[in-house]
């Protein structure tokens, strides 16, 4: 392949945001969708260049998944995504930066395919992905779609105009999180252990590459990442995660993020905002 699929149909503003190079149907409810991993990249390239962050797995699946129900299921480019779940699963051996661009394949297998009227309402999907025929990660996905009016009701007429981010708290020390920038530090001091504010700036060219109303899932992940290697034992990385989306994030009002043990190995990682849960996240660790 020698361009990126059209980025309207991964969700993305930016060509360098778009992973996907292309698709093809490989059966019933089979895709297989081609993608490139840049050898470096603002964010889920390793500050010295070496690997790959599995955080780039999870997005490339994600617009994997975007991708083919737009185009397969016909589901229209004004329609919203709501995720429900993320899990996945990656070997990090697989995962070097090599002299060329990685170019990844994914096979995605669609089930429970629900629709309302002839229209896409939802589903879950599997995706294995390879790198020169090597296993990379499994992931497993499930998410609902509505249609404007419908995501509009939801959001209570809040737009990405109408809604202002809450006030951007000092970070950890970027160092603490594995991080190279200042700027790509998600955490900040809170009031207790294991417990921190989650910093939402809503000029970060990667999680907010176009203007939202809430705050983006990948956001979320990272937020996960980062206790996991605030936590986590020295060697170690994260390399599994699993999540549940129950709300909206909203980006006026603080978000709490919380460590329920597994301090060494594995975490659970929990977001709150007033009384509700946002997301709650397993992150699974290896050596690196």
């Amino acid at each position: 392949m020698t361009t990126t699929v059209p980025r309207q149909l991964v969700h993305r503003a930016a060509l360098s945001e778009t992973l996907l190079t292309g698709w093809r149907r490989t059966g019933e409810d089979r895709f297989s969708v081609s993608a490139q991993w840049p050898r470096a990249h603002g964010l889920h390239v390793s500050p010295d260049w070496s690997a790959y962050d599995p955080l780039l797995v999870v997005e490339t699946v994600r617009q994997a998944g975007t991708l083919i129900a737009h185009t397969e299921y016909g589901v229209p480019l004004d329609h919203q995504f709501v995720m429900q779940e993320f899990q996945v699963d990656a070997v990090t051996e697989r995962l070097a930066v090599d002299p060329l661009p990685a170019e990844p394949e994914l096979e995605l297998l669609f089930a429970e395919v629900q629709y309302r009227g002839r229209r896409l309402a939802g589903a879950r999907y599997t995706a294995q992905v390879r790198r020169e025929d090597e296993p990379v990660a499994t992931a497993d996905v499930a998410f609902t779609v509505v249609g404007g009016p419908v995501y509009r009701r939801l959001r209570g007429g809040r737009t990405p105009e109408s809604v202002t981010a809450t006030p951007l708290p000092a970070g950890l020390a970027p160092a603490d999180v594995d991080r190279a920038l200042p700027t790509d530090v998600v955490l900040a001091p809170a009031d207790g252990p294991d417990r921190w504010q989650l910093r939402v700036d809503t000029a970060h060219p990667v999680f907010f590459d176009h203007p939202l109303d809430h705050v983006p899932g990948m956001l979320l992940l990272e937020a996960a990442r980062q206790v996991a290697r605030l936590l986590g034992a020295d060697g170690r990385s994260p390399v599994l995660y699993h999540a549940l989306f129950h709300r909206y994030a909203e980006l006026d009002e603080p978000i709490w993020i919380e460590a329920k043990g597994g301090h060494g190995t594995d975490v659970q990682v929990v977001g709150t905002q007033g009384e509700s849960t946002v997301f709650t996240c397993l992150v699974g660790t290896a050596a690196r």
